[in-house]
């Protein structure tokens, strides 16, 4: 008999769900159920009935019984965080306000703290040390020009030529550059024979341009006999921020008003330290004046005029005696000077004048007529002291005036030397005249040509900011042999003038710098030339300061090869590219690669990068 199933009992019934199978039998007034969730038997009696376990372990769930409901915050907690978050704002600015606030306190009372080393007589640089390889290269390329590769009868020639010219032209040359050398000695020593003379003009231009860079606007005047005369203009008291940094009764950092008194002690504060700067830096830089007559001018608050809030004279001897540690110290120019006066005065009872009302002038002569000459800047766009200055403005030759961007030491070609020395010069070939240049990308190489081992000038030219063309003759390995394979503004020849650099000047909206490299006459110990650009380390800036910067080379034959450097804000120094020789089956080869690789650390950083010893 297959397989069967039966319901036979009474009243048995089976339910079916997720949680099990459940089966009752029995009448409705006493039943029994067995399922899954154990048996229960029930009294039936009635509409109600008592149900009690017959065994089993009871069921344990581990579902929720309640959902989940997400509750967004109130209206009063919203407004409570828009409180708290305009809170914090409005302290952070606070802080930030007070930060800027003490450091521009700190920073307008302590000019005086500076220390300004003694001018020294002026040196001049030697001229570069020129040597026979180099002559021979220069007279190898102009007699070889034209001549073809592969004609040797004309090519040998040419050498002997070359060879025969080349002592006669180094001769010319160093005889040149030292009487070009003697003669800006003896222009440096005139120039510092007058400043310790006192010559007014000499005396005037050089402390003016030591004033170019400070913070108050100073102006040498005049001078008679050993006594220097100095207008410095006063920033306004109007000026100064109406707050300051204080506390609160609990402590707490706060902004409070300035009064009259501590606004004035600190317009004092302020002109003590530009007085006392002004000083020290003009006895500095004129080594034979022993005492200074200075005046101060600002606009009067009262009536917005230009006035005279103090004046004296002060002695080198009490200057430069006097310790200078903190910036309190400012206010002793008031006692350390001869005929002081000084807009704001003490009252009886020992507190700063509220007021400052200008000095009357009348019994000084010059000062006067100085003051009746003067024109508000804020009435013409003309400041005063610039008119002055601008009579005075030291002349570009001059020492003060700083180098010209000419460089004196520029080496005469020998095609010119050869012009000016024979009477009847033969006709060089017509020079090759400049291809359209090639612009190479990081990373590309090409190999030069012959003739670009005669000579290669490179030109550097940029805008947007002052910038330097700087050269590194190292070995196989990328570094110097010594110090002295590094050429830059301070060393701009070396390997016996095979490398140099030849100027800076402006040319329309430019400035462009110039090099030349001679690969065939640099010692067989240099394996590499690399050609690097820098920011003037005076200035702090970075290359994203340059609005045009290209550096071109050029190779006798015409050959031209560009490189743009980018404006890359994050670096100061940049090598554009390098020069090195690569040997062949055939004997070796310059070649030419463009980088790009940039030092943060601008000049010092490069130079150590390739084994120069930085101080």
């Amino acid at each position: 008999m297959g397989f069967g199933f039966r319901v036979g009992v009474p009243g048995a019934s089976v339910r079916v769900s997720t949680r099990g199978v459940r089966a009752s039998a029995g009448p409705r007034i006493a039943r029994v159920s067995v399922g899954s969730g154990g048996t229960r038997v029930s009294s039936g009696m009635g509409p109600f009935y008592a149900s009690s376990s017959a065994g089993g372990r009871r069921r344990t769930s581990t579902r929720k019984s309640t959902r989940n409901r997400t509750v967004g915050p109130s209206p009063a907690q919203l407004e409570r965080a828009r409180r708290q978050a305009e809170r914090a704002q409005q302290e952070a600015e606070r802080d930030a306000a007070i930060a800027q606030l003490r450091e521009l306190r700190q920073q307008t009372t302590s000019v005086h703290l500076v220390n300004y080393p003694p001018l020294q007589a002026p040196q001049v640089p030697r001229p570069p040390q020129l040597g026979l390889p180099w002559a021979l290269t220069e007279a190898r390329a102009f007699h070889l020009r034209g001549v073809g590769r592969f004609a040797r009868a004309e090519r040998a020639a040419a050498t002997r030529a070359a060879e025969h010219d080349a002592a006669e032209f180094l001769a010319a040359e160093q005889a040149r550059l030292h009487q070009e050398h003697q003669r800006l000695s003896g222009e440096a020593d005139q120039w510092w024979q007058a400043l310790l003379a006192n010559d007014e003009v000499t005396v005037c231009e050089a402390v003016n341009v030591a004033f170019s860079d400070n913070p108050a606007a100073g102006c040498a005047v005049g001078v008679e006999e050993n006594v220097l005369s100095i207008v410095l203009r006063q920033q306004d008291i109007d000026s100064l921020p109406e707050q300051a940094p204080g506390l609160t009764p609990s402590g707490r950092p706060t902004l409070k008003k300035l009064t009259k008194r501590d606004r004035n002690l600190w317009w004092l504060n302020i002109m003590g330290s530009n007085v006392i700067a002004t000083l020290k830096e003009a006895f500095a830089t004129a080594p034979a004046i022993v005492a200074i007559d200075l005046a101060v001018l600002t606009r009067i608050p009262e009536n917005q005029r230009l006035g005279i809030v103090a004046y004296g004279r002060w002695s080198r001897q009490a200057v430069q005696s006097t310790a200078w540690r903190t910036a309190e110290d400012a206010l002793r120019f008031l006692d350390l000077g001869q005929d002081v006066a000084c807009a704001v005065t003490t009252t009886s009872s020992g507190n700063l004048s509220t007021t400052i009302k200008p000095l009357n002038a009348d019994r000084i002569p010059g000062l006067q007529a100085l003051l009746d000459n003067a024109v508000d800047e804020s009435a013409t766009n003309a400041s005063p002291l610039a008119e002055i200055e601008s009579q005075l403005r030291p002349r570009p030759d001059g020492p003060a005036g700083g180098q010209s961007t000419a460089d004196p030491y520029s080496l005469q070609s020998f095609e010119a030397w050869k012009q000016a020395s024979s009477a009847t010069p033969p006709a060089p070939p017509a020079p090759q005249r400049p291809m359209a240049p090639t612009t190479l990308i990081p990373g590309q190489t090409v190999e030069l040509p012959e003739m670009a081992q005669q000579g290669l000038l490179i030109t550097f030219t940029f805008a947007g900011a002052d910038a330097d063309l700087t050269l590194l003759l190292t070995g196989r390995d990328g570094r110097v042999i010594g110090d002295e394979d590094f050429v830059f503004y301070n060393q701009p020849s070396t390997a016996q003038g095979a490398a140099r650099l030849l100027g800076k000047q402006p040319e329309g909206p430019f400035l462009v710098e110039r090099a030349a490299v001679h690969l065939a006459a640099l010692p067989g110990h240099l394996h590499r030339v690399i050609v690097s650009i820098n920011m003037d380390v005076e200035t702090g800036l970075t290359c994203g300061a340059l609005t045009h910067s290209t550096l071109h080379m050029q190779s006798a034959d015409g050959s031209v090869w560009a490189f743009e450097a980018p404006a890359d804000p994050k670096i100061r120094a940049m090598v554009i590219a390098e020069l090195y020789r690569h040997t062949t089956g055939q004997g070796a080869v310059w070649k030419l690669r463009a980088l790009g690789q940039g030092w943060a650390d601008g000049l010092d950083g490069l130079a150590r990068s390739h084994g120069v010893e930085v101080d």
